[in-house]
């Protein structure tokens, strides 16, 4: 507004200083000019005046909150609704269950929606005002991401969580649906954390947190938890299922037959032709299309395919340090795509557009719309992995086989005999949605059903093979194809490092791409370039260590005094997988590696793993940690290995620290806490 007001004090100074012609009456010879002169100038003033005014946003200000609604209690009461369902989702699970969560309550006689916590950008005294809603009730369902960390949409909450103390949540009932991993050491702290922290503002928790593990089986967590949960809900708010069991669509299908092909999604992630017309800055909302500059196998036998994939992001504006994570938007394989529309009968190329039958929705379509369905099921959805129980559960009406109907159901329940069956029928079998609908021959779904209920397909994340001190323009990417044989016979391949494997320089004379972007991580070399280092990462989980390896080394060039960098790599045989021999041996050679430590697992009777050859090297390893403050860094595989060297390191410390095995895991869980002992790992 103050440019307006700019404006009105410039154009009383215009005024003011030509109205001055107007005292000289008695030279009736200039009047006639004079008024013209005037009239032209205060025509001018006027027309520029106005001229300036228009571009003002004034009726912007007025327009500002409905555009961007931040109060999710207006948009509760003026939709009607009682329930709200935040998620903090990296991965997609947690906005799915939020999803099943906020359509289970239309079966109760309650309206529900679900929330993502990065579009209500209030939440200071927001929450407070839940209690004017009646019947309200707010759930969480909360991922736990890396060492214990919020998801990026969750951030700001969790921010507001921990900086508000002040905040009267007596009002608020909540309750909250954690989702983790037990193999990593903080399992569900994010879930956890929200619930604990709830309860300390005085809200009220009206049905106990549930836990849900990745490790083992999510979805049977989830649905255990959930048939508890809302039979405690009917309860405490005095309301009685409607025993409505009947599907409820949450989309509704509209054909475009006329529609020009510019407006149509091709497999953009969020603004329409963002693949044509590149704009920074580049995000999981607007990826950049990344060419690929080199594509290697690595390993010199085997029967396993490990790659190294160079992608060039000059001229993006992207910045990266060693230890960040590149994350890419893979696509489905075109065979499998075609076989489901095949199976189903239906002509892929339809341009079509699934509308949310609410209309107050923050998510009008499931995926980018209008779309066909050809790019839907390629770009768009998951098909690949083995369905949730909640999509069994809705396609059962499809079957015109009662068997198979009754079976669906089952699975989808939470009888201990629907859960063995799903987890043998569906989980250990693999069977994604192709291979159910060809050992179902009954089960005739529509398309657009299928595709609401497909949970969305999701960027994959590697740890960068690279340091940008070294290649500012280029971003390194080390990974094993995923192929394997299923209990039915099938070959099943991993979506991202099969369509990375195929992503050749060159493709028919043009460049390939890569859609991606970086995240952040905490998995960072020390600030004082002294401290030694101790990196373990066998297999592939040597990839950021080729980014510190190159950094050390770009340091020592600068001149800098650079601590002792240990490495501790494994594989299978020396002769098939030790990847980056090459590389590995003249870092060595160059001192810039101090020392190199090579497990071979499988090149001898005993098998020997990264663990071993730690033990074995125990003094320089608790010199290293107890006296000269070296940093441990662990990348790979949760499940075993990063326990296993765990482990290993207790032992040391009792064995060399003279600890008893609680001091030792405390000495150890300290060196975590100060962020001297990190990890990078997966399950």
């Amino acid at each position: 507004m103050a440019h307006w007001s700019l404006n009105t004090a410039d154009m009383d100074a215009e005024t003011t200083t030509n109205t001055e012609p107007m005292a000289e009456e008695e030279e009736p010879l200039f009047s006639n000019l004079d008024l013209f002169l005037f009239s032209l100038i205060v025509g001018l003033v006027i027309y520029w005046f106005m001229s300036r005014k228009k571009p003002e946003p004034i009726p912007e200000f007025k327009k500002a909150p409905t555009t961007r609604e931040t109060s999710f209690i207006e948009k509760m009461k003026k939709t009607g609704k009682n329930i709200i369902v935040f998620y903090g989702s990296q991965t997609g699970t947690a906005e799915e269950f939020a999803n099943r969560l906020s359509k289970d309550a239309q079966r109760y006689g309650m309206k529900g929606m679900a929330a993502d916590p990065e579009e209500c950008v209030v939440f200071q005294g927001e929450m407070a005002r839940l209690s004017e809603i009646e019947n309200s009730l707010a759930i969480f369902c909360m991922a736990t991401y890396g060492e214990g960390d919020p998801t990026d949409n969750a951030q700001d909450m969790y921010d507001w969580l921990q900086e508000n103390d002040d905040e009267d949540l007596s009002g608020l009932n909540y309750t909250v649906f954690a989702l983790g991993n037990k193999t990593y050491e903080h399992y569900n702290a994010m879930g956890k954390y929200v619930d604990k922290r709830l309860e300390e503002l005085g809200a009220k928790r009206i049905f106990d947190l549930g836990l849900g593990d990745d490790d083992g089986n999510l979805e049977e967590d989830f649905i255990s938890w959930r048939e508890q949960f809302w039979p405690a809900v009917c309860e405490h708010f005095g309301v009685e299922a409607l025993g409505d069991d009947s599907s409820i669509r949450q989309y509704e299908l509209k054909e475009h037959t006329d529609i020009n092909m510019n407006k149509v999604y091709s497999g953009e992630i969020g603004r329409l032709k963002s693949f044509e017309v590149q704009k920074p800055p580049f995000d999981s909302k607007n990826p950049f299309l990344a060419p690929v500059t080199l594509n290697r196998k690595l390993n010199k036998g085997g029967d396993r395919h490990l790659m190294h994939l160079e992608l060039d992001i000059t001229g993006s504006k992207i910045r990266y340090e060693s230890g960040d994570h590149v994350a890419v938007f893979p696509t489905n394989d075109s065979a499998l795509v075609n076989k489901l529309g095949q199976i189903l009968g239906v002509d892929l190329d339809v341009v079509i557009s699934l509308n949310n039958l609410d209309e107050e929705s923050n998510k009008k379509h499931p995926f980018p719309c209008p779309t066909t369905y050809r790019t839907a099921l390629t770009h768009y959805l998951d098909i690949t992995h083995p369905p949730r129980t909640n999509v069994l559960y809705e396609l059962a009406q499809y079957a015109s086989d009662p068997k198979d109907q009754e079976n669906m159901r089952k699975m989808a329940s939470s009888s201990p005999e629907g859960k063995a069956l799903y987890q043998s029928w569906v989980l250990e079998a693999s069977r994604n949605i192709l291979a159910i609908l060809e050992d179902m021959p009954s089960l005739k779904p529509p398309v657009d059903h299928l595709c609401e209920l497909l949970p969305r397909l999701q960027a994959r994340y590697y740890s960068i093979a690279s340091s940008s001190k070294v290649h500012p323009n280029s971003i390194h990417i080390c990974a094993v194809v995923v192929e394997y044989q299923t209990k039915t016979g099938r070959t099943n391949k991993g979506v991202a490092t099969n369509w990375l494997k195929n992503k050749l320089v060159t493709d028919n004379g043009h460049k390939s791409t890569v859609p991606m972007y970086i995240r952040k991580s905490q998995f960072r070399l020390p600030f004082k370039a002294t401290n030694p280092v101790i990196m373990v990462g066998p297999g592939t989980g040597i990839a950021p260590f080729m980014g510190f390896i190159q950094e050390r080394g770009w340091l020592k060039e600068q001149g800098k005094e650079v601590g002792e960098t240990v490495m501790y790599f494994g594989c299978r045989h020396k002769n098939e997988d030790y990847i980056y021999q090459e590389e590995l041996e003249e870092a060595e050679k160059n001192q810039v590696l101090t020392q190199l430590n090579v497990a071979f697992s499988r090149d001898q009777e005993q098998k020997v793993y990264v663990q071993h050859i730690l033990k074995k090297n125990k003094e320089n390893i608790w010199k290293l940690i107890h006296s000269e403050n070296a940093h441990i860094y662990v990348c790979g595989d949760a499940r075993n290995m990063a326990k296993d060297v765990q482990t290993a390191l207790y032992e040391i410390a009792e064995e060399l620290g003279s600890m008893t095995r609680t001091q030792a895991t405390d000495y150890i869980k300290k060196l975590m806490t100060k962020g001297r002992y990190s990890q990078d790992v997966w399950s």
